[in-house]
This record gives structure tokens, C-alpha cells and sequence, in this order.
């Protein structure tokens, strides 16, 4: 990624409502199913990485998760996260604006018990980008900790907010992650835009030996 794709990030999130953007979840079901089987304890690190203005965070806060960080390339989304869940939910959080293919306070992360990415990943579209990405997710997630990866599936779109997208299944990201990482659960899931369209999803669920 570049400061182009930042700034057509903090661009899209400035120009529209949270929900009306093409990816809005009024709750993050599916994600919280997969959280709903990882074991872990309510002040362990958890990071969701390119968290936008997900109503994800407003659950793990909810549920008395203490130990979270929220990660994005657009200040203007995290911004717009931190004015909905209001100044004292806001300081439970661990706010990090930045570039995952260019970390800097990214690449300082350790010991998460969980990742969680809905939709960062498929936007990466170089070797080297995918390469960073998943040594910052090594670094980041501790042994027998958890990773969740929702990308668009096989059949799903080839664009979203005008920017190429690579698919994906859950084999192809088993490939990705490597030995090191198990994979306990996939599922297909099919999001509906706030215009109605289908946008067909890979969910998976592994875990760090």
C-alpha cells in the first residue's frame, strides 16, 4: 500500500455515512462466532486489524475484553470509531493508525491471543505486501493463539470501493499461513451490502501451534 490508498481510505470514510458503506455490518455475526470458539481469557491482546469503523470493537468492549487494539491505514475511520463508542470506551482501546504493509507502531505488536482481519487482506494485492503482512502477523500473534481471515471467496467480487481484490478459499489461505498455523473452521458466508447487493465471503478460523 501506498499514501494513495491511505488517502482514498481517509477519503471514503470522510465522503459517506458509516452505514452506507459497502461493507457496514450492523453486527459482526460471523466474526463473533469464530470468537465465540477461541479460548481465551477477557484481558488477553486481542487486535483487529484493519478495524475501520467495525461495530466489532463495540462487542469485544462489550463483553469485557480489556486488552484490545484497533488497527487501520485511515485515522479518519478510527476517528469515527472512537466518536460512536464515546470518550470512555474509547480509552479502553489501544489506537494504532497505520500502514500494515509499512509497519511502524504495527511492527511493535506481540503476544495477541487473537488477530482478527474482515477484508484487510484481499486489498493486498503485491508479493511483498502479503510477505509483510504475514510477518507482522508471525511477530504479533503468540503460540496457540488464534487467527481469524475473512476475504472475499472464489465467487465473490473481483472489486470493492473501486480497488482490485484478490480471492480467496480456505485452502489458499492455509497455503498462506503456512505449517505453523492449524486451521479448525471455515465457513462461506454471503454479506449483504446496505444496498442489498450479495457479497460472498470466506470465513477461517486457525490456530498457532
Amino acid at each position: 500500500m501506498n499514501a494513495g490508498t491511505k488517502d482514498h481510505w481517509n477519503h471514503v470514510y470522510a465522503s459517506k455515512e458509516i452505514n452506507s458503506l459497502g461493507w457496514y455490518e450492523a453486527s459482526s455475526e460471523p466474526s463473533i462466532r469464530l470468537i465465540s470458539k477461541c479460548p481465551i481469557g477477557k484481558d488477553d491482546p486481542v487486535l483487529d486489524v484493519g478495524a475501520g469503523a467495525s461495530t466489532l470493537i463495540d462487542y469485544l468492549l462489550d463483553q469485557g475484553y480489556g486488552n484490545v487494539t484497533a488497527v487501520d491505514i485511515s485515522e479518519t475511520a478510527l476517528q469515527k470509531l472512537r466518536e460512536r463508542l464515546g470518550e470512555e470506551k474509547s480509552r479502553r482501546v489501544r489506537w494504532i493508525a497505520g500502514d500494515i504493509t509499512r509497519p511502524v507502531h504495527v511492527a511493535e505488536l506481540s503476544g495477541a491471543a487473537l488477530w482478527h482481519d474482515r477484508a484487510l487482506l484481499h486489498f493486498l494485492l503485491g508479493e511483498k505486501e502479503r510477505e509483510m503482512y504475514l510477518t507482522v502477523l508471525n511477530k504479533a500473534v503468540r503460540s496457540g493463539g488464534y487467527v481469524i481471515i475473512a476475504a472475499f471467496s472464489l465467487t465473490g467480487a473481483k472489486k470493492c470501493s473501486g480497488l482490485n481484490v484478490i480471492n480467496y478459499d480456505q485452502r489458499i489461505l492455509s497455503d498462506f499461513l503456512g505449517n505453523d498455523y492449524n486451521l479448525i473452521e471455515h465457513f462461506d458466508h454471503t454479506y449483504h451490502t446496505p444496498s442489498g447487493q450479495e457479497r460472498p465471503y470466506i470465513y477461517t478460523l486457525f490456530q498457532r501451534k
